[in-house]
């Protein structure tokens, strides 16, 4: 039969709750649930970046070449003042003499310096550690003179790694020279890298020399932590070691991961991770998408539980001071490294307008050289650094630095 008013009202009102109840999901629900799964993989939770300095004009993302030509040497901030308390570790290069200047002069924003000067290698059926020819005993004299930043200069291991970890009397000479070379030059410690050789070489990829390798490093940890500074008796040598970044969620057997970082973090006093050189030739792009970080730290640290909380200060993040300059024109792709001074010239030259990438957290421009060749140009700005500081704030990491000697002057303000 007719259905009534009433039964009329009733079907009116179970298809306005059932429009509701479509609106809520697709317009609520379904993007809440988005939100918190890019956090979970890609972010390192909702927070707001609270100033922790004076503003300054091209703390901005809506900047030009002008302001950057005019202010770069401009260092407004008092020289030996830190903005965070985290640590902070420095590379210097030998072959980029301001990095050298700019850790005299800026000492007291460091806690850690590292010259990058010496290589282990195998010679014959021995090992010899070369660099001491680099070592500059004036310039770290004048250092201890104007602050406490430690000493810890990079040691690259090339030593044929199947011999130096299969033979007990080789791993235990490469140990034996590091711990020496420290107490004779009266350094604070070191800085190793192998990881990226032992990943080239195989080693990562057997589990019987991937044990050997941490057998390796945690034995040069103990050995090192055995020793005390020559300049504060409370203190031991320490150990940074050098990581990559793991490249994607599916962790292959090179990867340095959470698993590995909990093995070591007993032996190693801090992780130097690499986290740059995010693009290449062949994929030009940011240096280091702040995505990708959010998502490194989140892979090694998991959650912001307890775990997190202890490991976390003993990785050094790694922000670069670099840039680089890619060729973008069909069938000629390339890409090269370039410092401050590459960088004014090219904004005095071009004049470009600088444009911000606000997924990575980076300013780039694009110009046509002189053979009419198409670039981009992705160089850090204070902005893009400034974000990577408030980023390792938030996690309770340091960060580590490559390297002091390409960035402006007026990136040493933030730190």
């Amino acid at each position: 039969g007719p259905e009534t008013r009433e039964e009329k009202l009733n079907d009116s009102d179970a298809s306005e709750r059932k429009l509701i109840g479509i609106f809520i999901l697709f317009f609520i629900i379904i993007p809440a649930v988005s939100v918190l799964v890019y956090v979970y993989k890609y972010g390192s939770g909702t927070k707001r970046l609270e100033p922790v300095i004076t503003e300054r004009g091209p703390i901005k993302t809506d900047i030009n070449f002008q302001e950057i030509l005019t202010e770069n040497t401009n260092v407004a901030g008092n020289e030996s003042q830190r903005n965070y308390d985290y640590p902070v570790l420095a590379y210097i290069t030998p072959w980029n003499s301001k990095g050298y200047e700019m850790a005299k002069r800026f000492n007291s924003k460091f806690t850690h310096l590292s010259p990058v000067w010496y290589d282990l290698k195998s010679h014959g059926n021995s090992l010899i550690l070369e660099g001491r020819h680099n070592a500059d005993k004036g310039w770290i004299s004048e250092l201890r003179m104007r602050g406490n930043a430690l000493i810890l200069p990079r040691i690259v291991l090339e030593a044929f790694p199947t011999e130096l970890l299969k033979k007990k009397k080789q791993m235990d000479k490469a140990i034996d020279l590091m711990v020496t070379e420290c107490k004779e030059m009266e350094y604070d410690g070191i800085v190793l890298e192998s990881w990226s050789r032992w990943a080239a070489y195989g080693v990562l990829h057997n589990p019987d020399l991937r044990n050997m390798a941490f057998k390796f490093i945690k034995q040069l940890g103990h050995a090192l932590h055995s020793v005390t500074s020559t300049r504060n008796p409370k203190q031991q040598l320490q150990l940074v070691y050098v990581v990559g970044p793991p490249h994607s969620d599916a962790l292959q057997q090179h990867d340095f991961g959470p698993a590995d970082l909990q093995s070591l973090s007993g032996s190693v006093d801090g992780f130097s991770l690499m986290t740059y050189d995010f693009s290449g030739p062949n994929n030009p792009g940011p240096n280091a998408p702040l995505n990708w970080i959010r998502f490194t730290l989140r892979l090694l640290l998991g959650s912001t539980g307890n775990n997190a909380q202890r490991l976390a200060p003993k990785i050094f993040l790694g922000i670069n001071f670099y840039g680089n300059d890619f060729i973008l024109s069909e069938g000629s792709g390339g890409a090269g490294a370039i410092l401050g001074r590459d960088y004014l010239s090219l904004l005095e030259k071009h004049r470009p307008q600088l444009q911000w990438e606000k997924n990575s957290g980076e300013h780039f421009f694009v110009y046509f050289d002189d053979n009419n060749v198409r670039h981009a140009v992705f160089y850090p700005s204070l902005m893009s650094i400034y974000m990577r500081l408030e980023e390792a704030r938030f996690w309770g990491t340091g960060i580590s630095i490559w390297e002091i000697g390409q960035g402006l002057d007026y990136f040493f303000d933030l730190l």
